[in-house]
């Protein structure tokens, strides 16, 4: 654990912090002033939209968010931080490239920050616990990475990816590949595509993602007796491409699918299928009937 110091607010009390953290008025790394950067320029992107609106570019948008999403949730959740399935190679690999577009971060730096939130869940090392807050759970967590790895410690837990050059390569070039993005959309669309395409379609991907953080651990119901906050939200499903059935997760990490009843919309779930259904996804998770049962709220 590295150590607190008073110019950032922080308090040792058995090596957690027992100060609420000064978001803003703290030391800020370049790397934190790097992630604000990309929200608020998403954000600034979608002011512009609707003096550069061009329905094409706006289509192109909602597509950009459709493909990102499902990349985050196919890939670097249940794919890789759970391992809820197994891809081949030169289908695991391309999967987790697209996800970079999310603008969410590197493969390693996801999947660390996803199973110390499992870890540690509604404690006070939770990296992003709603415990301090909606707004933090929402999205200050992720300016403060000094601060993650004071609750958290170093990145240990991703090794299984560390292991591998192509994760150790998005890591290390991560930035370049996101500028080329926003290059080739100006380059082809212009500011229609960069405001109503891009910013649009990233905008909308941010906040689906960020609110399975906040608005799953605060509102919703609950069908598992999990030792967390985690609920169910199902008017989110839809576009959470099936993460809001976030009590469901929780009671279950490792599994495939997080709709668990039929009518529980999972599209994540429904595309490792037809890969599963193709050969192609193999030693596909799903929790027993067993299971079930041991962590079943009696009604």
């Amino acid at each position: 654990m590295c150590d607190p110091t008073r110019d950032d607010g922080y308090t040792q009390s058995r090596g957690v912090s027992t100060q609420k953290r000064p978001y803003f008025q703290r030391k800020w790394p370049l790397i934190d002033v790097v992630r604000a950067f990309n929200v608020v320029i998403v954000h600034f992107f979608c002011l512009l939209a609707p003096f550069n609106y061009e329905w094409e570019a706006l289509r192109f948008g909602l597509v950009l968010f459709v493909v990102t999403m499902l990349s985050i949730t196919f890939s670097y959740h249940r794919n890789l931080s759970h391992r809820s399935f197994k891809l081949p190679k030169w289908l695991e690999y391309p999967f987790a490239y697209s996800a970079v577009f999310a603008l969410q971060g590197d493969p390693i730096d996801w999947v660390s920050i996803h199973r110390f939130h499992h870890k540690f869940t509604d404690s006070d090392r939770d990296p992003h616990s709603p415990k301090e807050g909606l707004w933090f759970s929402h999205i200050l967590w992720a300016f403060d990475t000094k601060y993650i790895k004071y609750k958290c410690g170093g990145r240990d837990n991703v090794m299984d990816l560390k292991k591998q050059w192509f994760y150790r390569f998005l890591q290390k070039t991560i930035a370049l590949h996101i500028l080329m993005f926003w290059i080739v959309l100006y380059l082809y669309g212009g500011l229609p595509y960069v405001t109503c395409g891009g910013g649009v379609g990233c905008m909308i991907e941010y906040h689906v993602t960020w609110l399975v953080n906040s608005a799953c651990h605060l509102w919703g119901s609950r069908s598992w007796k999990t030792t967390d906050t985690s609920r169910n939200v199902w008017w989110l499903s839809l576009f959470s491409m099936g993460e809001s059935w976030h009590n469901n997760h929780h009671a279950f990490e490792s599994s495939a699918r997080q709709g668990l009843e039929w009518w529980q919309i999972d599209i994540t779930w429904y595309l490792i299928r037809l890969f599963e259904v193709l050969g192609l996804a193999t030693d596909v998770k799903l929790p027993s009937e067993f299971q079930k049962q041991k962590m079943a709220i009696v009604r």
